[in-house]
């Protein structure tokens, strides 16, 4: 193995390694090396997970601002805007239970349980029914209210059991 070689192969580049002169080892090795250091930069970069999880819980909400008076008759039905509000719950409950890891349990003023860590299975199988549900919502697209009351109340449902279980209420 040439020297700089272990970068490639840590890299996943290792069929590269044998079409590289070895003039251009030094070249390839700063290349590897600055591409290696810019993804650990943009990793770094990512939003912080209580962070994250926060906004999208205020999306969420945001949508539900959307479903709720359509569900309750206190807003005409708007098979549009219903879809559009299950798409975006669908696309951020997909990404939910990864903003979850050890180490978030505190801070941000997050109102998650320790039930979250300490219940990780029961965490994680109420998010899969949520996406679950979220996704069926998605591709039911209900056209009007009688389609839309069941999907909504399943994936309504899931989402204040998960609350009830997983969050700390509001004061």
């Amino acid at each position: 193995m040439k020297r700089g070689d272990h970068l490639l192969s840590s890299a996943g580049l290792s069929a590269l390694q044998d079409t590289i002169p070895e003039s251009h080892m030094f070249l390839r090795t700063v290349t590897t090396a600055a591409t290696l250091l810019a993804m650990g930069v943009t990793a770094s970069l990512a939003q912080d997970p209580i962070e994250e999880r926060q906004q999208i819980m205020k999306d969420n909400g945001q949508a539900m601002r959307v479903l709720v008076p359509m569900a309750r008759g206190q807003a005409d039905y708007d098979a549009e805007a219903a879809l559009a509000a299950f798409v975006s719950i669908r696309d951020d409950a997909a990404r939910f239970g990864e903003l979850f890891p050890e180490g978030t349990e505190t801070g941000g003023d997050t109102r998650a349980k320790p039930e979250i860590w300490t219940d990780r299975e029961g965490f994680d199988a109420a998010v899969a029914a949520f996406v679950e549900d979220a996704e069926a919502a998605v591709a039911a697209a209900p056209a009007d209210l009688d389609a839309f009351r069941p999907v909504f109340g399943a994936m309504a449902e899931n989402c204040g059991d998960c609350h009830e279980v997983y969050q700390v209420p509001e004061n």
